[in-house]
Formats: structure tokens, C-alpha cells, sequence
């Protein structure tokens, strides 16, 4: 297997969830990990530089750059390429939740797609014909497949079937980059992961939001009947993921990433009710009685499983945090934490809370 030398990464989105997890990753003591970063981001109300802060101020104009602006704008995406000899593009960039995109589509279409293609295009004219030690990994997402039944798994393989206009962005932009490796012989890799939960994400998704609403003392909303099923992958393993496969991953190969770790999510409310109770005090049938059943969204995906059999199998890759620690890491850091989630409930995101949950 031949391992990449990466230099120069250009990680767009680092200052979202996954992307300053990653960041944070490849930057810790003693990895092995030995070039520059070069984040982009358009810090839109998932980005936060506080994720990043102390990074900034420890490697900041050495290792690391921070670059605030738009993968949309192809002058300021060629000139990172020609300014910071770019070899690798980690491309984490997206607006990624469901319920925006359903609320409104053209920012996910824009965004996803648009500018994916101006980045795939800055590194097809940068590297040219001589892309020898260069790599453009793409990050998606497993709900390109549409929804299983309760049998079978998402592979590499299965077939796409968007069922949101998020969704379909990813999907659109996956075929993009796989386009690009076939027509212009554009190094590449794709990874399409499962849900992810830890540290530093928006409390719009699950697991924080329920988090944040315990402790302010909010309902619980729900949608439907609570029994849809998702794979919960802890973000720090998915971050070794992606390390390993931009790495040692073939050329022009996808691999699926997935917790092996599926839950309805009412039973993982009520033990994500049972582990807060615990740690703060907080009374446990209260919390319980918080829970609020809500109009289940438009094209809501009834379970997600991924088998990663092959990164496994391929790579050695593999878990190494249980979903027990994770929950317990994930509600310790949300407790530990108060600044960093005063600072991002801004007006804005409380307005989108009551508008899409409405559990006024």
C-alpha cells in the first residue's frame, strides 16, 4: 500500500463540526501529521472559530491559516492553490442538515454542488497533468442511499436514492468527483459516513439539541413516532478515518465509514435523558416528561446502517471509542463548555429552532 505525503491540506469547512475535529486531529502532540493547514471557511452559522481558537493561537501563521471565504469563489479558491502549493483538498465544505435544506433548498444546491465543482476545477487546472503526490478527498454522506428497511446495509456499492434536497446535493456532488477522477484523471477518494456526535457540533442535530434543551429546561421534540434508525459514528473516529484513507486509500475509490452502532432515536433520547440525569442532578422523570412528539418531517428516512467492512478490511482502520464512552465524552463536554454554546445560540437560530420544531 502506498502511503500519500501530504504537505499542504486545504480543509475547507474546518471551523464546523467534523472539519475542526479533523483539524484538531492532525495538529495534536505527537501525530504524525507534519505540514501546513490551510482552512477555509465561509464561517456561515455552523462555522465557529472558537472550535479552533487555541489551534490559532499555538500554530497560527505556521502550521496553520485561516482563510475566511467561500468555496463558491473561484478567484479566491485558485489563488489558495497557487499561494500555499496545495497537494491535498480535504473537502468537508457543505450545508448539511436536513431540516434547513427542506425549509430552504437553493443554499444546499449552491453551496453542495456549485462549489464543489469550483473547487474540483482549481485542482484539475493547478495540478494539471502532473498530479503525482496529490490527493482531492471528498466527504459525503450516507444518506445519498435513501432509506433501508430493516434488513441489509449501505456499501460502497448500493445504489444512490436521495431523498431530500440535501441529500440529492451530496449525491450530485459525489458524481461530480467521481467524475472528474474518470474524465481528467483527477486523483480522488470518497467517503461516505454515518452520523456523527462529539464535541463542537451545532446544537441543531440530535444529540446536542437534546443536550441543550435538558438543561434549559425545554420539551424534547421528536419527530413521528421515534423509532427512525441511525449508525452513530463518535467524530474523533471518523476523523482517524479519513486520515487513513487520504493516506493509503486506492485512487478513485469510495469507502464507507459507520459506528456498527444503530439506534431508534426515542431509545437514545430516553438513554441520553437517563446520562444527563445522572451527571447533573437533573430530575429523570422530568426530563422524561419533557419529551414532545412533532409532525415528522417531509421524506424522513425511516433507518441508515453503513457496513465498513472494506475500510476495515483494506485500510485497518476501526472504532475505537464505544458509543457508552462517546455519550459520556460528547454530554461531559457540552456541560464543560458553556461560552462556546452561549456564543453560537444566537437570535437567528432560536427564530429556526421555533419555526421548524414549533414547540411553543
Amino acid at each position: 500500500m502506498t502511503m500519500r505525503t501530504c504537505k499542504n491540506l486545504l480543509v475547507t469547512g474546518g471551523a464546523g463540526f467534523i472539519g475542526c475535529n479533523f483539524i484538531r486531529l492532525l495538529l495534536s502532540p505527537g501525530h504524525e501529521f507534519s505540514g501546513r493547514i490551510i482552512n477555509l471557511d465561509a464561517l456561515t452559522y455552523a462555522g465557529n472559530p472558537a472550535s479552533l481558537a487555541d489551534i490559532e493561537a499555538r500554530y497560527g501563521g505556521n502550521r496553520y491559516f485561516f482563510v475566511s471565504g467561500d468555496i463558491r469563489n473561484p478567484d479566491l479558491v485558485q489563488f489558495l492553490f497557487k499561494n500555499y502549493a496545495i497537494d491535498t483538498v480535504v473537502h468537508f465544505a457543505a450545508e448539511s442538515h436536513v431540516d434547513r435544506s427542506i425549509l430552504g433548498p437553493e443554499a444546499f444546491i449552491t453551496t453542495n454542488v456549485l462549489g464543489t465543482f469550483t473547487l474540483l476545477e482549481a485542482a484539475r487546472q493547478y495540478w494539471g497533468g502532473d498530479s503525482a503526490g496529490t490527493l482531492f478527498h471528498h466527504i459525503s454522506t450516507d444518506e445519498v442511499y435513501g432509506s433501508l428497511g430493516k434488513q441489509g446495509y449501505f456499501t460502497e456499492t448500493s445504489p444512490y436514492d436521495p431523498r431530500s434536497p440535501y441529500s440529492a446535493s451530496k449525491a450530485a456532488s459525489d458524481h461530480l468527483v467521481m467524475a472528474y477522477h474518470h474524465t481528467y484523471a483527477l486523483p480522488v477518494t470518497l467517503s461516505n459516513c454515518s452520523n456523527n456526535y462529539g464535541p463542537y457540533q451545532f446544537p441543531e442535530k440530535l444529540i446536542p439539541l437534546m443536550i441543550l434543551h435538558m438543561l434549559s429546561g425545554k420539551p424534547l421534540p421528536v419527530y413521528g413516532d421515534g423509532k427512525n434508525i441511525r449508525d452513530w459514528l463518535y467524530v474523533e473516529d471518523h476523523a482517524h478515518a479519513l486520515w487513513t484513507i487520504i493516506k493509503g486509500g486506492r485512487t478513485g475509490e469510495k469507502y464507507a465509514i459507520g459506528g456498527e452502532n444503530e439506534w431508534e432515536n426515542l431509545t437514545l433520547l430516553t438513554t441520553l435523558i437517563d446520562l444527563v440525569s445522572r451527571k447533573t442532578g437533573m430530575d429523570g422523570d422530568t426530563l422524561h416528561a419533557a419529551i414532545t412528539f412533532v409532525k415528522d418531517r417531509p421524506g424522513h428516512d425511516r433507518r441508515y446502517a453503513i457496513d465498513c467492512s472494506k475500510l476495515k478490511a483494506e485500510l485497518g482502520w476501526k472504532q475505537l471509542v464505544t458509543f457508552e464512552e462517546g455519550l459520556a465524552k460528547t454530554v461531559d463536554w457540552y456541560l464543560a463548555n458553556p461560552e462556546w454554546i452561549q456564543g453560537i445560540q444566537s437570535g437567528e437560530y432560536q427564530q429556526w429552532l421555533n419555526k421548524n420544531y414549533d414547540t411553543r
